[in-house]
């Protein structure tokens, strides 16, 4: 990879841990405190926060009707989900170790933690809980998805790619047969042992 390029990427992850510290912040504006993965908030915070809270009784006899109407959908979608998501984790669970590839861990894709906003109704929790799963299952998705590519084929495409995955911008040039065929093992090394290599990065 040419250094200009790789001076990008680093403004990149540079901005990206900027915004991570900006949102840390935020939520610190909030008093809001990670315990044991648990959040916990103030208990002056969690009486404003209660003021707006709806009923589950209005929330429901308020509800607007296309939002009952599409309800029955939306929760139909858990059906695919789920199948979806045995057939990712029976796919790497066979797979990957076959081509050396770190399984991805489930607790890095997903996050429930909106359980814990006093303004939300148990109805409006659960909304939440299953679009974090959705999300979650899409991160899941895109992450085992990447690492198979960059394991087959980690080849740029020639027309700009929109929503890439992180992955993506390592990969060889499209065109640039030369440079497959002397990074692709490259490429493929780093697959492994990539949970090391990222609580060696988190400790920096």
């Amino acid at each position: 990879m040419n250094t200009s390029l790789n001076d990008i990427l680093e403004r990149i992850n540079q901005l990206e841990e900027e915004l991570q510290a900006e949102l840390k912040r935020r939520r610190d504006a909030f008093e809001a405190d990670f315990e044991n993965k648990r959040v916990h908030f103030e208990r002056a915070v969690l009486e404003q926060q209660r003021r707006f809270k709806t009923s589950l009784f209005k929330y429901v006899t308020h509800a607007d009707l296309r939002h009952a109407i599409s309800a029955p959908i939306i929760y139909s979608m858990i059906v695919p989900m789920l199948v979806l998501d045995a057939a990712l984790t029976i796919y790497q669970w066979l797979c990957f170790p076959l081509y050396r590839i770190e399984r991805v861990r489930r607790k890095d894709c997903w996050t429930f933690d909106r359980a814990h906003l006093a303004y939300l109704n148990t109805l409006e929790k659960i909304n939440c809980a299953y679009c974090s799963y959705g999300n979650g299952l899409a991160a899941y998705f895109t992450e085992i998805a990447s690492r198979t590519e960059q394991y087959w084929c980690p080849i740029k495409h020639a027309r700009r790619v929109r929503h890439a995955h992180s992955r993506y911008n390592h990969f060889v040039d499209y065109g640039d047969a030369e440079g497959f065929k002397a990074e692709l093992q490259q490429l493929r090394e780093q697959l492994q042992n990539l949970d090391s290599k990222q609580k060696m990065s988190k400790k920096q």
